[in-house]
């Protein structure tokens, strides 16, 4: 029940997440920033798509802090919330022609909200997940929480795949882009009936019944253990910011390549997001049996190896190729990261601390990384005249940083979850 709880959770909270960064893609330019080129104008849209993570760290902070306080359930439940009201509320902004500049600065705040929201959702999810979960299949519980972002890109890419196929291009531009936005609203009654019945993992509920919880478990978990936030951090850079330049970037790029009215790169994209409901839970289920190092360090150099034949593929404007070449950085490549990483940065940390480390390490390595990688890449394409070569660039020194904070992290999968010391007196250069 609670690893469903969070992956229907977490799926509702990426609906919310990834929809702007489609509407970024497709229609935020000429809605909010219409005086400049389309090119400028899609950099904007990405720049304030960034802004997002920038709050992040802030929902990392707070939502660790009370995460590790008072407890998992309460801060799911208010980050729920969070995310579904900012998003909403975008579905009802004015656009920059009805109110002018105020409109891409309440766009900007609002996805600030978002981002906050965001920032305290995954570590409790992560947590819900793997501490409730049986020792040998950590790893495959865990995944729930990363398969709800699959859910959560599926549904918020099909919305709009929907919406701009259902309507004439005036009409999606004019109104129709907002209807995925306010169907957030009913999503989080639902995500809400479903986390409110949700129960403290045991590990966590018998530290508050003996009142051992860390009174500041910021100050302690950088005090005692920042070796672990540095190396999730590090270990987040390269698969971050592979799975935003396909699915966010990537849907950008093949528009370029195929044309503005195709929806090639959506159609993509779901591809991949409906396969990864398969094979995230199915990389995580392997590092239960063989380690979650060995499959992270093969999903790094794999998709440092593929990111350059990627852009090949889409400059044919060969839709077969396109989705061929999606499905395999993505599932094939990118979710040999993904699948076992709600449980090795949940082991990598104790109990009471936990949702303080695991939140810092995943959101800051967000920033750096997923967030400003649409950004930096379109601004990196533009630099070179419109050739990927750079952003090729960018990504091998994020995966070459990648590669060695997975090579010097522990080997987690055979550690017990429990005490607040136990994560802790394991020494960190443990290979096995």
């Amino acid at each position: 029940m609670v690893a469903i709880g969070s992956f229907v959770g977490t799926t509702i909270e990426w609906y919310d997440f990834f929809l702007y960064g489609t509407a970024a893609a497709l229609v935020f330019s000429p809605l909010f920033f219409p005086d400049v080129t389309p090119a400028i104008g899609l950099i904007a849209a990405f720049g304030t798509y960034a802004v997002g993570f920038l709050a992040r760290p802030l929902g990392a902070l707070i939502g660790g802090h009370f995460g590790d306080r008072i407890g998992r359930k309460a801060m799911l439940v208010t980050s729920l919330i969070t995310m579904g009201v900012g998003t909403a509320l975008i579905g009802a902004l004015p656009t920059y022609d009805q109110i002018g500049v105020a409109a891409p600065l309440l766009l900007v705040a609002l996805r600030l909200v978002q981002g906050f929201g965001v920032g305290a959702e995954w570590g409790g999810a992560a947590l819900m997940s793997v501490e409730t979960a049986p020792p040998h299949r950590r790893g495959l519980y865990g995944s729930f929480t990363q398969i709800g972002v699959s859910g959560g890109m599926l549904l918020a890419v099909g919305a709009f795949a929907i919406a701009r196929t259902s309507l004439s291009p005036p009409e999606f531009l004019a109104w129709g882009w907002r209807i995925p936005f306010l169907v957030s609203g009913v999503l989080v009654v639902v995500g809400f009936i479903i986390r409110a019945r949700l129960v403290e993992p045991e590990s966590f509920a018998k530290m508050k019944e003996d009142s051992t919880l860390s009174e500041r478990p910021l100050v302690d978990v950088v005090k005692k253990e920042r070796r672990a936030v540095w190396l999730s951090a590090g270990m987040r850079l390269s698969q971050n910011a592979v799975y935003y330049l396909y699915t966010t970037f990537g849907i950008a790029y093949i528009a370029r390549s195929v044309g503005e009215d195709s929806n090639i790169g959506l159609q993509s994209v779901l591809v991949a997001s409906a396969i990864g409901l398969v094979t995230v839970p199915l990389w995580a289920r392997l590092s239960d049996k063989w380690g979650r190092r060995p499959l992270y360090l093969f999903g790094t150099v794999t998709s440092a190896l593929f990111i350059a034949p990627f852009f090949l593929i889409a400059d044919t404007g060969n839709e077969f190729l396109i989705v061929l070449g999606m499905v395999v950085g993505v599932n094939l490549f990118h979710d040999a990261m993904y699948g076992p990483q709600a449980a090795f940065f949940t082991e990598l940390f104790s109990t009471g601390v936990r949702y303080s480390g695991v939140s810092l390490g995943y959101q800051f390595g967000s920033v750096i990384s997923g967030g400003f990688a649409p950004l930096i890449a379109t601004s990196l394409l533009a630099l070179n005249d419109g050739r990927p070569w750079l952003v090729v660039a960018y990504f091998l020194v994020l995966s070459a940083i990648t590669g060695v904070c997975a090579y010097l992290a522990p080997e987690t999968f055979r550690r017990t979850l429990g005490s607040a010391e136990q994560a802790s007196t394991i020494p960190a250069a443990s290979r096995t």
